[in-house]
């Protein structure tokens, strides 16, 4: 079965990740996850903060899911032999209906698992998952948002809570400022329902970066 464009240039992506991590700074801070990390520019806009704040890189993929990071963690995360490890990894797991929710934190489980083995002494923030706007939602998005639901989203950050607890790491929810007054992603703050703008990324940056510089 020939592969969908997206899928090969994501794993295109993955291959450049192994290029670039000869060339980085070991014991520093990743990000990692699917497209919401991915399109988060914290790796450039903590370079504006001075050069007293370490170096972050973001090895999230657009697209990818659970099972997808599994096979790729040399390249996202045990190469950099990080200190500090932000993970926001399941939501494109939560847009298939027929996923339950126990099965996408029994492999999240498995990530961590993997990463406590070849890492015990990083500490991992596990990050709540974002909100959604149906209503400012492109057309050809709304299927998809009719599954991932803001309800769906929050029983999920509810799993994630625990499976942190249950693992002993850290779990953050820096959603407050993307949120409207119904707990939805702010209209402004979206591309298209789902995705967030830089703006929105803009809103959490300074929490964020409390966690890095901890």
């Amino acid at each position: 079965m020939e592969k969908e464009p997206w899928r090969i240039e994501k794993e295109q992506m993955v291959k450049d990740f192994h290029l670039w991590n000869l060339e980085a700074e070991k014991g520093q801070i990743v990000f990692a996850g699917s497209s919401l990390m991915e399109m988060f520019p914290i790796h450039l806009w903590a370079k504006e903060l001075g050069p007293d704040i370490p170096p972050i890189y973001n090895r999230g993929v657009g697209g990818y899911r659970t099972n997808d990071m599994l096979p790729i963690l040399d390249a996202c995360i045990f190469e950099l032999e990080p200190r500090k490890i932000f993970i926001n990894i399941g939501t494109n797991d939560l847009s298939d209906a027929s996923e339950p929710i126990e099965a996408v934190m029994d492999r999240y489980e498995q990530i961590l698992m993997q990463i406590e083995k070849r890492l015990p002494q990083a500490k991992i923030y596990m990050m709540a998952y974002y909100p959604v706007n149906y209503d400012a939602a492109s057309e050809e998005l709304k299927p998809c948002l009719r599954i991932r639901t803001n309800a769906k989203i929050n029983e999920a950050n509810k799993q994630v809570e625990k499976l942190a607890a249950k693992r002993g790491h850290r779990f953050i929810n820096v959603n407050a400022p993307l949120m409207d007054s119904q707990g939805r992603l702010k209209s402004e703050y979206t591309l298209e329902g789902m995705h967030i703008n830089p703006e929105g990324y803009r809103a959490i940056f300074a929490d964020v970066m409390k966690y890095v510089l901890e």
